[in-house]
């Protein structure tokens, strides 16, 4: 994976047009198709496919149809991670996925974003920052994690939510932007609903 390494974090990169960087994105879409056109019931196959494609994956991967993501080589998952359908990871910067992560669907890990103006953005320019999910992190459905982003070990993320910042570990964060709504308590051991509506 010699071009990926022509990603460095926060710096701007060639996205559309190096045909090296290309022909990366062009084999790991290639397999990605094949997984999700597998059966439910083939796991092996698709775990196998996974683990081909991901940097690294440890124990017991859940990974519901359909997964999409640009290369897969910058994808590390810890063990009993569990992602559920329609996951998006653009990973031209690493992700990493902790221990006893819980992903629910249409939920979307962005490492890249584009330069504001248009003359560098047109010219197919891009950058990449990574984004890690510590351990035993619960990201509600269709939440979006934007580049640069750590969300602590422990933490809630509300469904809807958009993520620009880091969150602590510990806490039920919800929201767009994203914020800090309290800490995860004893309490919480009491109830099902992590957010107290008004």
């Amino acid at each position: 994976m010699e071009a990926l390494q022509k990603i460095v974090p926060g710096e701007l990169y060639d996205a559309n047009y190096d045909p090296k960087i290309l022909e990366i994105r062009k084999e790991a879409k290639t397999k990605i198709h094949e997984f999700n056109q597998l059966s439910p019931a083939e796991d092996e196959k698709r775990e196998a496919i996974i683990r081909e494609l991901f940097g690294s994956v440890g124990k017991n991967p859940v990974i519901e149809a359909p997964f999409y993501c640009d290369y897969g080589a910058n994808i590390h998952l810890g063990d009993d991670v569990a992602i559920n359908h329609n996951m998006v990871i653009l990973d031209g910067a690493e992700v990493r996925i902790g221990n006893c992560v819980f992903i629910a669907p249409n939920v979307g890990l962005h490492t890249a974003g584009h330069p504001i103006d248009v003359e560098r953005r047109s010219k197919g320019l891009e950058f990449a920052s990574p984004i890690t999910i510590e351990d035993y992190v619960w990201i509600g459905a269709s939440v979006t994690v934007i580049p640069g982003v750590t969300i602590g070990k422990g933490s809630v993320i509300a469904a809807g939510s958009v993520v620009i910042r880091d969150i602590p570990e510990g806490v039920v964060a919800a929201g767009n932007p994203c914020r800090v709504i309290r800490k995860i308590t004893a309490e919480d051991q009491k109830t099902t609903n992590f957010i107290k509506r008004k």
